[in-house]
């Protein structure tokens, strides 16, 4: 991480440097103007990991930048949420004098949300054991005080989770508030505002939507939930057993009727559609009584794999969520056979680095 490149004065021009690349290189497909949609400058990011370095009596957070080659004392960090910030030195402070829970202490992990809930995980080099777990609860009662806050430790082979291993977000999305349970070492969109701004796009380019939805890669039900209001039904895949179990409970707390999760990867259910295998796992479920003429996708970093893009061009409209647009660009030589890009839109993510978020929405030629 270059670390200072995260000036908030230069985040316009930054993000007009993003605007510009990504221009150019999906101009070959002559899509429509791009859609902007800015970060905060600064405190955006809800998840935060830092190594801890021990230096006699002294204990603080470390990162390792890159520019500088050499790591970087952290006593606060400029793209965490105002939350993390407030939480590292009470933690710090709590953690030096404490030999016990210093002791083999290598890193500290933060996951907060816009809605003020924080989790800790600390990891070490050591076997955690009961003197360990009350000295933990002891820390997290005096934590409490200031914070609402949860405590994990995690050592080999071991999880010591003291109260619960999530923090359960809230947010107002589209005259909505829509509340995602978001658990740790589970993928969770890092920039909460954006994702706000990224779900809203979903939910605008779909609004006319007729029929049910398909989607692929759905996480913990994230974008499944805000938009089941536009379609009929929702039909979604997940492979990640914990992100599955989140999807289920955040289904529950929306009160959302009309989404099925299925636990299984993309590649499966492509198979699956393509009548080539069958799942016990799909046994219940009638495909062919879903009327789906608009298919999701928010792959990870690789992209579509060649025959989900087959798939995916069976759809009339293809919504495509890519945190990779050079896998995209990949994906898109061959949906461009078949269908236009009628919106393309820009979420600027991870500010002060190259990640570029994109969205398009694909419409049948």
């Amino acid at each position: 991480m270059n670390l200072a490149a995260m000036d908030p004065q230069a985040y316009d021009q930054q993000l007009a440097d993003k605007q510009a690349k990504l221009t150019q290189m999906f101009a070959e497909f002559e899509t429509p103007q791009l859609e902007v949609f800015s970060s905060e400058p600064e405190h955006y990011r809800m998840r935060a990991e830092f190594r801890v370095w021990h230096d006699g009596d002294d204990l603080y957070y470390y990162m390792f930048d890159k520019a500088l080659d050499e790591k970087v004392r952290c006593e606060q960090f400029l793209p965490a949420s105002e939350l993390i910030n407030q939480m590292m030195p009470k933690l710090m402070e709590e953690l030096r004098p404490n030999t016990l829970l210093r002791h083999k202490l290598f890193q500290v992990d933060f996951l907060s949300t816009l809605s003020g809930e924080i989790l800790i995980s600390l990891l070490y080099h050591k076997p955690l054991n009961e003197e360990w777990q009350a000295q933990a609860q002891a820390l997290k009662t005096r934590l409490s005080s200031e914070f609402n806050v949860n405590l994990i430790g995690r050592a080999r082979k071991q999880k010591f989770v003291l109260d619960r291993d999530y923090v359960i977000e809230s947010i107002p999305v589209d005259g909505t508030q829509l509340i995602y349970k978001q658990v740790e070492n589970s993928f969770t969109q890092p920039n909460g505002k954006v994702s706000i701004k990224m779900l809203e796009w979903a939910i605008d380019v779909t609004r006319q939507s007729s029929g049910d939805l398909l989607e692929l890669y759905c996480g913990n039900g994230n974008f499944s939930i805000a938009l089941a209001k536009n379609f009929n039904r929702v039909l979604a895949t997940e492979l990640a057993k914990p992100s599955v179990d989140s999807a289920q409970y955040n289904i529950k707390e929306n009160k959302v009727d009309n989404v099925q999760i299925i636990r299984m990867s993309a590649e499966d259910f492509s198979d699956a559609m393509a009548k080539k295998r069958s799942f016990n796992r799909l046994k219940g479920i009638d495909l062919d009584s879903y009327d789906c003429n608009t298919i999701f996708v928010d792959p990870p970093r690789a992209g579509l794999d060649s025959e989900t893009v087959k798939l995916v061009q069976k759809y009339e409209r293809i919504l495509y969520i890519s945190c990779n647009p050079t896998t995209l660009l990949e994906n898109l030589a061959v949906l461009n056979e078949t269908h236009k890009v009628s919106r393309f839109a820009l979420f600027d993510q991870f500010p002060y680095t190259d990640h570029m978020e994109a969205g398009l929405l694909l419409e049948r030629r």
